[in-house]
């Protein structure tokens, strides 16, 4: 029914405010029991995959769009390294509003880069990393009047809450921990204050760990130092000044959690992993998470039979170069069943 309708009344949702949806949000909850088994835990995967732009972008970018319209904006703007920009070219495509997306030239997964103009975005690239679009999104949207949904709109933070919301719901409670994949930091946050308002309402019991995990080439929140040149195969958080670290931090502290890196090895492993284990084609980003639980369980740090959810932030057909890159390529016959037969053997 998308977010809007099914929560709205813990959404700053008014009458005035445009009912837009895409049928976003009540993504599945997967349990995913053979890495579960071999990591001692009880792991579970959130498939934000499954939105309509595959991404977890559309559930905080229906209501930036709606109260954008509500405050009267007649466009939209937004910097992006894919899935942000997939996700606003859709929603502005929905509401018939012209859309504006910039990127980092040559830094975006073509499946992504599909996205947006297929919604029929004007796409910009700019010579430039993620942050320095950020910067010229933020001048354009002063400049023009143009309603900026990156995650500094408050309401994108806001609407993401109710991943945690709809995790609480499927099991009844809270998990122990909460892994998820960061990169301009916003979601760890929004999550955390998801989990924190159920509680506060008696709608768990609990409150999990917040695990944040970075590709090493792109750590800022790991290190403590800025990224200036951030470079990963998991493009979506290849971000090195996140515009919510602070907030992220707080996530962290506050629920006794950590930030951890992984190397991109490792997160192409795990992808391959989850998706031979488990049947689930998730984009790199999404995987360091899986990666980081691999890592925590090599050193052991991670609490055995603790109750885990991952988030799966995108789908992995969003950067299909990548996986393709990684795995072995089709086998070629002649038409006949010996060739088959003789494939089989191989």
């Amino acid at each position: 029914m998308g977010v809007l309708k099914r929560y709205g009344e813990y959404l700053p949702v008014t009458e005035k405010t445009p009912a837009v949806n895409l049928e976003e949000g009540s993504t599945p909850l997967v349990r995913l029991g053979r890495i579960g088994s071999d990591l001692g835990i009880e792991l579970w995967g959130k498939l934000e995959g499954c939105n309509p732009t595959g991404s977890f972008k559309d559930r905080g970018m229906v209501l930036a769009v709606a109260k954008a319209l509500e405050d009267g904006a007649k466009a939209f703007v937004c910097a992006s390294t894919g899935n942000t920009s997939a996700s606003a070219a859709a929603y502005a495509a929905r509401v018939g509003a012209p859309c504006y997306v910039l990127l980092p030239s040559g830094k975006v997964a073509m499946g992504k880069l599909a996205q947006s103009l297929m919604y029929g975005a004007k796409v910009i690239a700019v010579d430039g990393n993620f942050d320095r679009t950020l910067e010229m999104a933020r001048e354009a949207s002063a400049k023009y009047g143009f309603a900026i949904v990156n995650s500094i709109n408050p309401y994108r933070l806001i609407s993401q809450r109710t991943g945690a919301w709809e995790i609480c719901e499927s099991l009844g409670d809270a998990p122990d921990m909460h892994a998820i994949p960061v990169g301009n930091a916003g979601n760890i946050s929004a999550y955390w204050a998801g989990y924190r308002e159920f509680h506060k309402r008696g709608r768990s019991k609990k409150l999990p760990r917040m695990m944040g995990f970075q590709a090493e080439g792109a750590s800022p929140l790991v290190t403590g130092k800025e990224c200036p040149n951030p470079e990963t195969v998991a493009t979506a958080i290849r971000i090195g000044n996140p515009v919510s670290a602070n907030l992220a931090r707080e996530a962290a502290r506050e629920s006794g959690g950590e930030f951890n890196s992984v190397t991109d090895a490792e997160i192409l492993d795990a992808q391959r992993v989850l998706a031979s284990k488990c049947g689930i084609f998730a984009e790199p980003a999404s995987c360091a998470p899986l990666a980081g639980l691999i890592k925590l369980k090599r050193s052991g740090r991670l609490p055995e039979g603790s109750k885990v959810v991952m988030v799966l932030t995108g789908n992995g057909l969003k950067d299909p170069d990548t996986a393709l890159s990684q795995v072995e390529k089709p086998v070629s016959i002649g038409g006949t069943m010996e060739d088959l037969i003789e494939a089989i053997r191989l």
